[in-house]
């Protein structure tokens, strides 16, 4: 499992940065259009579920096999920084343009 991991870590990457992005816009769905506690809370979870703590754990077993900060590891480092950084306003810009598509 471990090895499948490592090779296909770029895939595995690329999927879960999908399923967060997908889940914010569901998040975003459930909050405007349907109007749901529920279903935005389900939404903060599946994002907190395959945004944050699976690339920051794919991030350190990539640097725990390698031994060393390498392309894959500066990716997800930066990944992080953007979304602690930068992607706050670029999430609160798409915030305000989602009130605007969903509650008509």
């Amino acid at each position: 499992m471990y090895n499948l991991i490592m090779e296909n870590k770029w895939a595995i990457l690329l999927i879960l940065e999908f399923f967060a992005w997908s889940a914010t816009m569901f998040m975003f769905y459930a909050r405007y259009k349907m109007q749901s506690q529920f279903w935005f809370k389900v939404a903060s979870m599946i994002l907190v579920l395959t945004g944050v703590i699976p690339q920051v754990l794919l991030g350190v077993v990539n640097f725990v096999a390698t031994k060393e900060i390498d392309l894959f590891t500066l990716v997800i480092v930066l990944l992080i920084v953007y979304g602690i950084t930068i992607g706050k306003k670029h999430v609160q810009k798409l915030d305000v343009w989602a009130k605007k598509r969903f509650s008509r």
